[in-house]
């Protein structure tokens, strides 16, 4: 999944990126994060292994 716009003038969310790209969103973790959720046309979540069952709830 990109994090780039999908349509002319939708802004691209700037989040901070560890080495594999992305970082966990579950709050007070910031590990890397490999496992990304998304409905289509909709802004990627990522989380870590550890946390990555709270994805689920962006499917």
């Amino acid at each position: 999944m990109s994090d780039e716009p999908t349509r002319v003038g939708e802004m691209i969310t700037q989040r901070p990126r560890g080495p594999l790209g992305h970082v966990c969103e579950h709050e007070g973790c910031g590990k890397d994060a490999g496992w990304g959720f998304a409905k289509p046309k909709r802004s990627s979540h990522w989380f870590c292994y550890e946390h990555r069952g709270d994805g689920e709830a962006y499917l």
